[in-house]
């Protein structure tokens, strides 16, 4: 990789003659990590004209270097940082700035301090990752996701791929949510009802900017995924945590001042917990006397491979006071970012505008890949697949557990792809998370997804998604050696 030469400027302060200048400039960027070991500089010639200096003063700043064995030379190809270069130092001193402006006045809102907790980068290094939500590699269908996306990029969809869409969508896309995707919850919805979004979190982010303010209140589950209690919070609205139970979110602990009722019916996030059909005709009840909206997370509903989900809560409400949000990256891949919002047209007519004005559309690209993907049967075949190899991880898991005395605090009836876990003896998760880290263990600590005014430490998610079967039995033996010796 060659360095640009716009990279290299003289500052008017320096001091020492011109070619100690050029050798302190060089020097500094290799010792600051700027310059790596193996990367081209410029010639003597470009570097001269770039700088105004004359290409001699240049040669002689760029031998002396090499003499140090900062940079070493290739022939007629050119000088280069040498292999054998100075490591980066990490306490080198970075150039000299002047920051004038007091942030902790400058910035208006803060969105920093949220509850989620950190996400682990480099979880498929670690032999036993008991992570939610990754991908697993053994379970995409890549070879045909490639071909579908090769077919996006042909001249017949060149319209798909550069136009600006502004606040539309693919027609493909929403014609195979609106025909297949939905039918199969029982809903059925017109493309005016119906918007595209970056995932279902920017689904949540889109619904809480339209439907509230400071004046409303929206009611949560207890616990919760921890990303929508933040957004709930920068919306800046009265929020109202509501314990769930084994049913989920029970309609008659909702505050009677609700204006919006967030849930996960078909999966709780994270109990797992599914609601029966008669709470849900109680809490759609419950919101019609309060004259509350409902958003319904769907986040899940492809992973009921134990039996057929129940029916959304959107497909059993006759007032559309219920917004749907579904999404393509839990059962394809999470770095698709690809959901959906469903909606009355005046709601989503509103979401479509805030869009618009935040990010105007996602990809072409993306979203008729997707709905080539989508259209040609790839993800009905891959979903099929999923489902298989997950219910063996599932039975495995639970034998482990069983053959160890885990305290498993929640389970999907239908299906899911994860475990809720209670520590034993009220062990503090996170505590636990750190030890088996050096055990080459993964597991989520659950108390980011308690409402911070009462937090919870004993419980943590126990994901079989992203782990390979033959390796859960030893990673739950570690698990429970690890509360043992605590």
């Amino acid at each position: 990789m060659a360095i640009p030469v716009e990279t290299f400027f003289l500052a008017a302060e320096d001091q020492g003659t011109l070619q100690a200048r050029i050798r302190a400039m060089i020097a500094n960027g290799i010792l600051s990590g700027r310059f790596q070991r193996g990367e081209k500089l410029p010639s003597t010639r470009k570097l001269a004209a770039h700088l105004g200096v004359s290409r001699i003063t240049v040669t002689l700043a760029y031998t002396e270097l090499q003499a140090s064995d900062y940079l070493t030379s290739r022939g007629r190809s050119g000088f280069y940082v040498s292999p054998t270069a100075p490591e980066p130092r990490p306490d080198h001193p970075a150039p000299p700035r002047r920051d004038a402006v007091d942030w902790t006045r400058a910035i208006g809102q803060r969105f920093t301090g949220g509850a989620t907790g950190e996400k682990q980068h480099d979880w498929a290094s670690f032999r036993y990752p008991f992570i939610y939500g990754q991908a697993d590699p053994a379970l995409f269908d890549h070879a045909n996701w490639r071909l579908c996306a090769l077919q996006a990029l042909g001249a017949r969809d060149f319209s798909a791929l550069t136009a600006d869409l502004y606040d539309r969508d693919d027609p493909k896309l929403i014609e195979f949510i609106a025909r297949h995707t939905l039918p199969r919850r029982g809903i059925l919805a017109r493309p005016s009802e119906i918007l595209v979004t970056m995932g279902a979190q920017n689904a949540l982010w889109l619904a809480a900017q339209v439907l509230l303010n400071q004046r409303r209140v929206a009611a949560v589950e207890n616990p919760c995924y921890p990303a929508q209690r933040d957004i709930l919070m920068q919306s800046r609205c009265n929020l109202a945590a509501v314990d769930v139970d084994a049913d989920g979110l029970p309609p008659g602990a909702l505050p009677d001042d609700t204006d919006v009722v967030f849930t996960t019916p078909s999966h709780q996030c994270p109990t797992s917990a599914t609601m029966p059909v008669a709470r849900r005709h109680a809490l759609l009840e419950r919101a019609r006397d309060l004259d509350a909206l409902i958003v319904e997370d769907d986040y899940e509903f492809e992973m009921s491979f134990l039996s057929a989900p129940s029916p959304a809560l959107k497909s059993l409400d006759e007032d559309g006071r219920v917004i749907y949000i579904g999404s393509f990256s839990k059962s394809l891949f999470p770095g698709l970012r690809l959901g959906y919002l469903v909606g009355p047209e005046p709601f989503i007519r509103e979401a479509r505008a805030l869009r618009a004005t935040v990010l105007r559309h996602p990809p072409g690209h993306i979203q008729r890949t997707a709905a080539y993907f989508l259209s040609l049967g790839h993800y009905d075949a891959q979903i099929r697949r999923m489902g298989r190899v997950l219910s063996e991880r599932r039975r495995v898991m639970q034998d482990a557990l069983d053959a160890h005395g885990l305290s498993v605090a929640g389970q999907g009836a239908f299906g899911g792809s994860a475990f809720w876990m209670r520590t034993l003896q009220g062990q503090d998760s996170a505590v636990l998370a750190a030890t088996l880290k050096t055990r080459d263990v993964l597991i989520e600590p659950g108390w980011s997804f308690f409402d911070p005014a009462r937090p919870r430490h004993d419980f943590y998610r126990l994901a079989y998604s992203s782990i390979p079967a033959d390796r859960i039995a030893e990673g739950v033996a570690r698990l429970a050696a690890a509360q043992a010796r605590a």
